[in-house]
């Protein structure tokens, strides 16, 4: 069962809630914008359904509602922001335009990032760097839920990368992705739904297959993308490393194992390397390699010819990454975004929490 909110109604609710817990009103705005930026986009699983993970972490102490974010290495074209506990939402914006403000100087800007948070859906950050006529890099390592091929030991997140690339008339390319088969929060919808996650997600303690969407509340694992060595799991779990070195060593957060999760009431791992969650972001002037403008032409190109790519049996169309978001995104704000009654519940709780008006 769903309820239907406009955007604004998520807005303000959003927003008096980061006020409750004593953000400033300028990152109230910036995290419910990337907060519900997830929701009109589809992502339904990280956008307002997170909202109150995000309060546990402040009341757990583990979330910092005022960080001095800073710069802690520099160099013109790379840098490491120490993100002082706060909020990814309000901590990658910051990171985010960082690296495009390098670009602008050198041609391209590289921002590593430690002692963060979740920061949403990468896609919100990484889609900063097209309106500048730059290509937007972005990825995050996250807590261990996920066990390499050949493991029954979880070792990496679910370790998000988005691609985002400038167009001239046509839609942008935006691929936003887990390296792993499924997000960890598409578990938590299939809980709140009461249904089966799909064979390849998940698998039990001892490394054999499951369907149970609970399966890793009880020592079970993420798969990494392709799911078994058969279907080229390898090559998820190489990306998923990946992802956490660049987002991890790299930065000098957390990485592997020692990586805190989201949930508050999860134990934070013992003997942590590092500094909370870490990040990635990349951005690349496009006229560091050519034209902007003969560039946007090619893509237009490119992107027209995948668009009108000849369609499989039984398949009406072929779709370019970022398509399927950026038509939901155009439904959502004409029609309002879903939100599962489970979820209101929960919001509503956090509204008495704070004595503020519920949502309507």
């Amino acid at each position: 069962m769903e309820k239907i909110f406009s955007y604004a109604e998520l807005s303000r609710f959003a927003k008096d809630v980061f006020r409750s817990i004593h953000f400033s009103e300028e990152d109230a705005e910036r995290a419910a914008t990337v907060l519900l930026r997830a929701d009109l986009r589809g992502i339904d699983s990280h956008g307002i359904a997170r909202l109150t993970g995000y309060v546990r972490l402040w009341e757990a102490k583990r979330a910092n509602s005022r960080p001095q974010i800073k710069i802690v290495h520099e160099t013109p074209s790379t840098g490491v922001v120490d993100g002082d506990s706060g909020l990814g939402l309000v901590v990658a914006p910051f990171a985010m335009e960082l690296a495009i403000q390098k670009a602008k100087a050198v041609g391209s800007g590289w921002i590593a990032v430690r002692n963060s948070n979740h920061f949403g859906i990468a896609a919100q950050h990484a889609m900063m760097a097209l309106e500048e006529d730059m290509i937007g890099m972005v990825m995050t390592n996250a807590s261990a839920l996920v066990a390499p091929t050949f493991s029954n030991e979880r070792l990496l997140g679910t370790n998000p990368i988005c691609v985002a690339v400038p167009s001239g008339k046509e839609p942008p390319f935006v691929a936003d992705l887990a390296t792993t088969t499924a997000a960890n929060g598409k578990l938590e919808v299939l809980q709140r739904k009461n249904e089966l996650a799909p064979e390849g997600w998940i698998q039990d303690k001892e490394g054999n297959p499951s369907f149970n969407p609970h399966e890793l509340k009880t020592g079970g694992a993420l798969l990494p993308l392709g799911g078994d060595r058969e279907h080229g799991s390898h090559k998820g779990y190489a990306l998923g490393a990946i992802v956490d070195i660049f987002s991890g060593v790299l930065s000098g957060a957390n990485y592997g194992p020692w990586v805190p999760p989201f949930p508050a009431y999860v134990p934070i791992p013992e003997n942590m390397p590092g500094k909370g969650i870490g990040h990635f972001f990349g951005a690349l002037r496009i006229d560091g390699f050519r034209k902007a403008e003969d560039f946007k032409k090619d893509m237009d190109q490119w992107l027209l010819r995948f668009r009108n790519a000849r369609p499989g049996s039984g398949y009406e169309r072929v779709m370019v990454p970022g398509d399927p978001e950026r038509e939901m995104e155009a439904q959502r704000n004409r029609e309002g975004i879903p939100v599962l009654q489970a979820v209101v519940e929960n919001l509503d709780i956090l509204a008495e929490k704070f004595s503020i008006p519920p949502m309507i």
